[in-house]
């Protein structure tokens, strides 16, 4: 008898796929979590001390993070994404509800607090980037886009539905309830992680930590698609972060939006930007990516610029709605590009260095924006703004590597 040889079966659609599933659980509540946390935080320290003792709290975990973070690359492809993530949720877990239990028992003031937002800064160096190189380990090449969608959704649903719960929490026993509602979402992830199954893949050389960083930034700045999706992702988010945080605070201010008008188109950014990823994890696959990304961030760079000329509140919702939907696709196509093109050894340290850009160096802009809006006006810097991020869709249509590049299919 002829044995009969059946072709592989396919890999499983990644938003059908349990294992992706319990990954995507185990993210969305720990996002979760880090919502609520920032809203106990921001709470805590405005009845703990002064308005500006406050900011300083609330800042006080950027500079951990941006310091630290391509070395938490490094520690990423070392010793694997997963083992990393979960181990910064059970440091960060065990972090808030120790501060929890403090303010259940105690008004120690502000210094448990800025110290929290410094243990929290220092493990987001690491966690950020094995969350971006986890996925890699999670499926196929040819799913990354859906997964970098799913991300997407969930990060949406988590910024609508945190600051409500941290809100919630404060409201019904103060600052300890929230960040103990905090803690108890970020514990959720990590029996979630523990029984996520993952690939083996190559990880990091064993030189020292100089050595491996060095070779990954080395890859990044040879790699004819890395380098200049790094540049146009750069561009897009300098141009983009002003505008769309300080920036919007004084054009609702100035035009007698007020608070709630703010809270309106930033809603509906917040949906357009949820339109691309759900369009990104119902497709899969977005054909000649690098050209969408280039023509979208183009685009919505536009879009971002005549957000200070629109004439109305309901102007400015469609607009912001549009800005949403343009920069969400290109930042969810450079994320999935990102993903596909990265050697999975090195992962953990593009995903840092592109981390670093955007959680790291952009948000040093806003002081700048917000005084070049007092001595100049709000549209030349919006103008401005425009054209910066515009420039990341030039890069991405004038260098003929990434223009070209594809998402696998």
């Amino acid at each position: 008898m002829t044995a009969t040889l059946l072709p592989p079966a396919p890999p499983a659609q990644a938003h059908r796929d349990p294992n992706i599933l319990r990954w995507l659980a185990a993210y969305t509540s720990s996002m979760l979590g880090d919502s609520t946390y920032y809203i106990a935080l921001s709470w805590a320290a405005v009845q703990a001390g002064t308005p500006a003792q406050a900011g300083l709290v609330m800042s006080a975990s950027a500079l951990p993070r941006a310091v630290l973070m391509l070395g938490g690359g490094v520690i990423a492809d070392r010793l694997g994404p997963r083992r990393v993530v979960i181990g910064s949720d059970a440091v960060r877990c065990a972090a808030v509800l120790a501060v929890a239990a403090l303010l259940f028992v105690t008004s120690p003031g502000l210094w448990p607090l800025a110290l929290l937002a410094l243990v929290f800064g220092t493990v987001d160096a690491v966690f950020v980037p094995a969350v971006g190189a986890l996925p890699a380990r999670l499926t196929e090449k040819g799913q990354l886009a859906r997964v970098q969608g799913m991300r997407g959704l969930a990060i949406r649903f988590s910024s609508v539905v945190g600051a409500p719960l941290g809100g919630l929490g404060v409201a019904l026993g103060g600052a300890a309830a929230a960040f103990a509602l905090a803690g108890a979402l970020i514990a959720v992830s990590v029996p979630l992680l523990l029984s996520v199954r993952v690939r083996d893949l190559p990880t990091a050389g064993n030189g020292t930590a100089w050595s491996d960083l060095g070779a990954g930034l080395r890859y990044i700045r040879r790699h004819r698609v890395l380098a200049p999706l790094m540049l146009a992702i750069a561009l897009g988010d300098l141009g983009f972060v002003g505008p769309l945080n300080v920036g919007l605070t004084l054009l609702a201010d100035r035009r007698g939006w007020g608070p709630s008008g703010m809270g309106w188109t930033l809603a509906g950014f917040g949906v357009g930007a949820g339109a691309a990823s759900l369009l990104l994890t119902v497709r899969g696959r977005v054909p000649r990516a690098g050209l969408v990304i280039g023509c979208a961030c183009v685009a919505g760079s536009v879009a971002v610029g005549a957000l200070a000329f629109v004439p109305g509140l309901a102007a400015a919702v469609g607009t912001a709605l549009l800005v949403g939907l343009l920069t969400g696709l290109s930042g969810a196509l450079c994320g999935a590009l990102l993903q596909t093109q990265a050697d999975p050894a090195y992962l953990g340290r593009v995903t840092a260095v592109s981390s670093l850009v955007s959680l790291g160096l952009t948000p040093l802009s806003m002081p700048f924006a917000a005084a070049a809006i007092g001595a100049f006006g709000l549209g030349p810097v919006y103008a401005v703004s425009a054209a910066v991020c515009g420039l990341g869709g030039v890069v991405a249509l004038v260098v003929p590597a990434l223009r070209r590049a594809e998402l696998p299919g």
